[in-house]
């Protein structure tokens, strides 16, 4: 298993014997390992160990298992936690869920199912974590991105994003879609060139062949409409062998 960093495994349990058993089958599997003799200990060790995962025996005398799990959640700790519980004990396993537990495993358990559970549920951690990061990431650039204004003013010509309008001199343009798409990707960067295979790109998607004639009768039409001469253009600019742009008046 390849990951960042390896693994490490806690067991908070009170009885030595399980201690020294755990500590050579997760070492021997290439986990690290660390472990508490009670409860109290183990809390206090959280921060100090990092752990990736956490074994947590339920039945221990002082600070049991279930009181264990429920502190560090309510301290916001949200790595997995197995609960190991003898065969012979009285558990209700909704208690140990409701108090923040990811799986029980019952002493004596199968070696290569315990660290196929320890694998599932780190992946499972880890993967969670990483969405998290990503999403909060994605938040950040999204709020820290400059808002697009709902409309731009260039001398008598305004264009109202939101409403999906163009207006000259405070008269509506009857521009078709296409003609509005094309203006408003001029108007929410005025003075910006942008490329004919750029234009198109926003209009159709990415393609292999652009038909850049079209791009050309597009701004033409959108010249009739809103140029008061449109042999000698105030709005829609072109950018000789560029593109476009929008005058930054």
């Amino acid at each position: 298993m390849v990951l960042d960093k390896p693994i490490k495994v806690m067991l908070i349990d009170d009885d030595p014997g399980i201690h020294e058993s755990l500590r050579d089958l997760v070492e021997e599997e290439g986990y690290e390992f660390c472990g508490a003799l009670s409860g109290k200990e183990g809390l206090r060790l959280l921060d100090q160990e990092r752990p990736d995962l956490l074994l947590l025996d339920v039945m221990m005398p002082g600070m049991n298992g279930f009181d264990v799990c429920r502190q560090m959640r309510d301290e916001g700790r949200r790595i997995p936690v197995i609960f190991l519980t003898a065969k012979n004990d009285i558990v209700d396993k909704s208690t140990g869920f409701k108090s923040g537990a990811d799986d029980y495993v019952t002493k004596p358990f199968i070696a290569d199912e315990l660290l196929l559970r320890i694998d599932a549920h780190v992946r499972r951690h880890r993967d969670d974590m990483q969405h998290a990061r990503v999403h909060e990431a994605d938040a950040s650039a999204e709020a820290a991105a400059p808002v697009r204004p709902d409309h731009v003013v260039v001398g008598d010509l305004e264009v109202l994003f939101d409403r999906y309008e163009v207006r000259l001199r405070g008269e509506v343009v009857p521009l078709t879609a296409k003609e509005f798409e094309i203006l408003s990707l001029l108007a929410e960067s005025p003075g910006e060139v942008f490329t004919r295979r750029r234009i198109y790109e926003h209009l159709w998607g990415e393609v292999a062949e652009v038909d850049e004639n079209s791009i050309t009768v597009f701004a033409r039409k959108i010249r009739e409409k809103i140029e008061d001469n449109p042999s000698e253009p105030r709005y829609l600019l072109t950018v000789w062998r560029v593109g476009y742009k929008l005058a930054d008046e």
